[in-house]
């Protein structure tokens, strides 16, 4: 069953439809800047993913597959028949999903930062254990790590701090059960079914998923795109909002 989830909206309402798609401990608040432009030509949705911000909290393990389908869920109640898909981490990977098996929704496909198999699956699972036991916030220094590169952590001060208070907001189960459904996803023997015109973008210092992982991707998807984002760590749309926005607003709008 989908769960019931978060969203906002904005731009027009008979503009062609972009969904945003937010990475593990992040809620809709992160594709604030993307939205805003994107907004004056497109009607945007952000959500918060099963288990995050305001969304449901089902227990879990979850799937792809229930994640994904929360997000087919969320188009239907939206009236949405067909939408562009940017997503980020696990919400590239959501994206990749709904591609392959909805791809009559799928206008095109903007993937960041993200991978078709992020192994290995004990240390998912073992994240997924502290974080039950201990909350969100045993992790939290880590991730932070992992999302920007350290000049710009250096740097920027209040962006860390705004990121890190959405990191420790998360529920505890959603966190859990969304590094499970990582620990159980492989989607590269799906990825050649994508049709949709793909967007790969890649964080050139990203620990998490390195370009490599991007690289892989954009081999798998017929004519996919490949761009490398440097400097930036795994929230590369974060870190470098006007450049990457600048990436996407183009790609969307290539004829």
């Amino acid at each position: 069953m989908a769960a019931e989830l978060n969203y906002v909206t904005s731009g027009a309402q008979d503009a062609p439809v972009v969904v945003f798609t937010g990475s593990l401990g992040t809620d809709l608040a992160m594709w604030q800047t993307q939205s805003h432009r994107l907004a004056e030509r497109f009607r945007t949705v952000r959500y918060d993913i099963r288990g995050h911000g305001g969304s449901e909290v089902p227990p879990g393990p979850y799937t792809i597959d229930e994640l994904g389908s929360d997000l087919l869920a969320l188009l239907d109640r939206l009236g949405i028949e067909r939408a562009f898909l940017c997503g980020l981490s696990i919400g590239g990977m959501i994206s990749m999903w709904a591609a392959v098996h909805a791809p009559e929704r799928v206008e095109r496909l903007v993937l960041c930062c993200t991978s078709a198999l992020l192994g290995p699956p004990e240390g998912w699972h073992e994240r997924a254990a502290v974080v039950r036991e201990r909350g969100v916030e045993a992790i939290a220094d880590a991730v932070l790590e992992r999302w920007f590169t350290p000049g710009f952590a250096g740097d920027h001060p209040e962006v860390i701090e705004r990121m890190r208070a959405q990191l420790i907001a998360t529920p505890a189960e959603g966190y859990a059960g969304c590094c499970e459904a990582i620990a159980a996803m492989d989607l590269t023997g799906d990825l050649p079914r994508i049709s949709a015109p793909t967007l790969v973008l890649a964080g050139a210092e990203d620990p998490a998923t390195p370009p490599e992982h991007g690289r892989r991707i954009a081999e798998l998807i017929g004519g996919a795109r490949m761009e490398v984002v440097s400097p930036a760590a795994h929230l590369a749309t974060v870190e470098r909002p006007d450049l990457t926005t600048a990436m996407i607003l183009r790609f969307l709008c290539d004829e």
